[in-house]
């Protein structure tokens, strides 16, 4: 591969702001040129930004973010990457020597130009004078009705921890017990009696299993910030030291997995999302093997998939999702003997954010559907977008998905579909982790589904208490319905400084909503 197609195949890294202020300092001031020359530049930027843009991900319009957004980081970052540095600007100055070596190995910011200065201020032209002064405005959500009449509300800390990183929820209905990972280091096993046992781990715990007649398998991310260390593992949970446990090293920081025989030779083959920042992939391991990788997308930005059989062939497909930067959700069809096709069947441009799906037969047509959220805004262009929220598609019978409900929700970061009230009817909860609400107990919403697409949406003032990052659903209470439990993540001292300052004084580790129906 090319320099400059690495470069270009590199995704928006998550967590850099502000960068360079050159994409104002190049702006044409408005009366310095004739409204004529500035009309040709505009349009000669537009085509310029489709050819360049499109080479790294779908084309983003300009009225997705606002002037101040584009010219203040998402630009400059994007000159970075096309080697425009502004007085020298050396953009591995505040990297750590392992991250500065692997960005400088894939090129990130080649160090010759590969855009000429005219045709860059052509695309700045066009940005600054298409794009809208201030973010568009959210179109007016349902009414949020501030109780759960269906839910008991309570809030639980399990450890010792003073600040909640909770990076992992995951119940084990054949033991009762609830899998609690933490960004700490820690993974607590909570039984019906309390705490039942505390494993320490080398990293943030980001998903587990539970095979049967073995010990869970257990996914750690390696380094939880924004990283290209390659330090994540998959290892059997087990304090003995059988060399037939699961112990994959060395992956390019793992947020989920799933297992399933994807070329049926009869053994379990482990699905793995390497999340990564600027190189990551999604791949599958042949018996759990790490010597029998097979690549299905070596792109950053996996962040979870499914094993299905869509076509009803008997053969078990795969859907993932993918973000940073080529952000979709893909089908892989299985062609039988460890081979896939793959199809690309929903896109969307990078500051959609792109964060959590599950398949599910919303219609209950025989087809299976997606429900998504789209909301991270841990990147470039840190503001509420009118866009973010929970969608949900509808499958015609072909795999092809079209957009059948949305609900706006700045940030939102998952979404579980269940019949939470046994009505016959799916239902959703929803969370926004990515997002400072002007109600930061609307973080969480739960949307009862009243048929044809309607939905009327709940929360509750506890849920002040927390930034929601994981959320499980099972039913922990064994009485026949389906509680819900949220596991609050704060990532800096800052975002607890801002609802301390709203009067909120306790920041529990977990919310339990425990169903009433039953």
């Amino acid at each position: 591969m090319t320099l400059l197609k690495k470069a270009l195949l590199i995704s928006v890294p998550i967590g850099m702001a502000g960068l360079s202020l050159s994409f104002q300092e190049k702006m044409p001031a408005s009366g310095t040129a004739s409204r004529a020359l500035q009309a040709d530049s505009v349009q000669e930027g537009k085509k310029l930004a489709m050819d360049y843009c499109q080479r790294c991900h779908l084309f983003p319009d300009p009225t997705l973010l606002d002037k101040k957004t584009w010219a203040a980081s998402v630009l400059p970052n994007m000159g970075l990457r096309l080697g425009i540095r502004a007085n020298g600007e050396d953009p591995y100055a505040d990297l750590i020597p392992e991250e500065k070596r692997v960005m400088q190995e894939l090129n990130v910011y080649p160090e010759t130009q590969l855009i000429s200065e005219g045709d860059w201020k052509k695309i700045l032209a066009y940005y600054h004078s298409t794009a809208p002064a201030e973010p568009l405005p959210q179109e007016k959500a349902p009414p949020i009705t501030d109780s759960l009449r269906l839910f008991h509300v309570s809030d639980l800390t399990v450890g010792d921890k003073e600040v909640p990183k909770t990076s992992l929820l995951k119940y084990d209905p054949a033991s009762s017990q609830l899998y609690i990972g933490d960004d700490q280091n820690a993974l607590y096993v909570f039984g019906k009696a309390g705490l039942k046992d505390t494993w320490w781990i080398d990293s943030a715990p980001t998903d587990i299993d539970f095979p049967k007649n073995a010990p869970p398998r257990l996914l750690s991310i390696g380094v939880f910030k924004p990283s290209d260390q390659r330090t994540g593992r998959l290892m059997s949970l087990s304090k003995t030291t059988d060399p037939s446990l699961v112990n994959v090293q060395n992956l390019p920081r793992p947020v989920q997995f799933a297992a399933g025989d994807l070329n049926m030779d009869g053994k379990e083959d482990a699905l793995i999302c390497g999340f990564g920042n600027h190189s990551g992939k999604l791949f599958w391991l042949d018996n759990f093997e790490q010597g029998k990788e097979h690549i299905l997308k070596e792109l950053p930005g996996a962040r979870r998939a499914e094993i299905r059989d869509l076509n009803g062939d008997k053969k078990p497909d795969i859907v993932a999702l993918m973000a940073q930067a080529w952000e979709q959700v893909t089908i892989f069809y299985n062609l039988g003997n460890g081979k896939f096709k793959e199809k690309s069947v929903l896109q969307f441009p990078p500051s959609y954010g792109m964060s959590y799906f599950e398949m599910v037969d919303f219609n209950k047509d025989g087809f299976q559907d997606i429900l998504l959220t789209n909301g991270d805004n841990w990147d470039l262009s840190p503001i509420d977008k009118n866009y973010h929220g929970v969608r949900l598609y509808l499958n015609d019978g072909k795999d092809n998905f079209k957009l059948a409900w949305f609900f706006p929700l700045y940030g939102a970061s998952k979404a579980v579909a269940r019949d939470f009230d046994l009505d016959g009817d799916i239902d959703i909860a929803a969370t926004a982790f990515y997002s400072d609400l002007a109600n930061p107990a609307h973080s969480f919403v739960y949307l009862s589904n009243e048929g044809k697409m309607d939905f009327k949406a709940f929360s509750t003032p506890m849920a002040a208490a927390g930034k929601w990052l994981t959320m499980e659903a099972a039913d922990f209470d064994q009485d026949g319905d389906t509680d819900i439990v949220l596991g609050s993540y704060f990532h800096t001292i800052g975002e607890m400084t801002k609802l301390i300052s709203r009067g909120q004084l306790s920041f529990p580790q977990l919310l339990v909503l425990t169903n009433r129906r039953r």
